[in-house]
C-alpha cells in the first residue's frame, strides 16, 4: 500500500523540552489509525506538524511525499480538539464556507447528514448543544473527499449516543484509499473501528501495530495493552 504519512527522525523541541524526539513512523492508505498516548506524549504536536501549524526542529514529516504546507492542506481534512468556527455563524453558512474554501467538499453529502440528524441549517452555532456542535464540525470535516482525515479528540465530552453517531459517520464517509488518524483518550469506545494503533510516550514511538497483531501476539485488547504499557 502507498504511504500517506511518514515521519523521518522527526523532532520538535520547545525550549529545553522535547515534545517529539527522532520519531520514525509510516502510515499507509486505507486505514483507521488510533493515535494513543498519555498527556504530554506528543500527540497534539504531531497533529499540528502534520497540519503545518508547527515546523519541525529537525527531521522531516511528509504527507503523501510532500512536506506539510499549502499543497497538503488540499488533501488533509483536520478536526481540532476545540470549536474552530465562529459561533455567530449559522449551520448553512458554515457549509457554504466549506464549499467555497475546499474544492473537494461534498455539499450534498453534508446536507444529507445534517438532515438525518434534524439539524436546522438556519441554527446559529452558538445555540447548539456541545454534542450537536461536535456533530456539525465532524460532518463538515468528513464531507471533504480527502486523502487523510486527522481527528483530534472527536468524541471527547459528548454523550454515548453522540459517540456512536460520530464513529458511524467516520466509518461510512471515508473512501478505501484514504486514512483516518484519530487521537483520543477513550480507547475502548473507538477500538472496534480501528485497524491500527500507534502508541506514543514522551515523544517517542512505543508501538505501531495492527489491531489484529495486538490481539494475536499479546492476547489483549488495545485498551488493555494501553493500560499495561502506560500503567493507567
Amino acid at each position: 500500500m502507498e504511504t500517506i504519512l511518514e515521519c523521518r527522525d522527526l523532532t520538535k523541541k520547545y525550549g529545553s523540552k522535547y515534545a517529539l524526539y527522532n520519531l520514525n513512523l509510516s502510515l499507509e492508505r486505507g486505514q483507521i489509525v488510533g493515535l494513543l498516548g498519555p498527556n504530554g506524549s506528543g500527540k497534539t504536536t504531531l497533529i499540528k506538524l502534520a497540519n503545518a501549524l508547527l515546523r519541525p526542529t529537525s527531521g522531516q514529516i511528509l504527507i503523501n511525499g510532500t512536506e506539510p504546507g499549502v499543497e497538503t492542506k488540499r488533501i488533509v481534512s483536520y478536526l481540532p480538539d476545540r470549536n474552530y468556527l465562529g459561533k455567530h455563524m449559522r449551520v448553512n453558512e458554515a457549509m457554504t464556507y466549506y464549499n467555497t474554501f475546499y474544492d473537494n467538499f461534498n455539499l450534498e453529502r453534508a446536507s444529507q447528514m445534517m438532515d438525518s440528524l434534524d439539524i436546522d441549517p438556519r441554527s446559529r452555532l452558538s445555540s447548539l448543544s456541545k454534542g450537536t456542535l461536535e456533530k456539525v464540525q465532524l460532518i463538515l470535516v468528513m464531507s471533504r473527499e480527502a486523502d487523510l482525515y486527522i481527528l483530534d479528540e472527536p468524541i471527547g465530552g459528548v454523550d454515548p449516543a453522540a459517540r456512536d453517531y460520530i464513529l458511524q459517520t467516520i466509518l461510512t464517509n471515508y473512501n478505501e484509499n484514504a486514512t483516518v488518524l484519530i487521537s483520543t483518550h477513550l480507547i475502548s469506545d473507538i477500538e472496534n473501528v480501528l485497524d491500527r494503533a500507534v502508541f506514543l510516550q514522551e515523544g517517542q514511538l512505543v508501538l505501531n501495530a495492527s489491531v489484529d497483531e495486538i490481539r494475536s501476539q499479546h492476547g489483549k485488547s488495545v485498551d488493555t495493552l494501553f493500560r499495561e504499557v502506560f500503567k493507567c
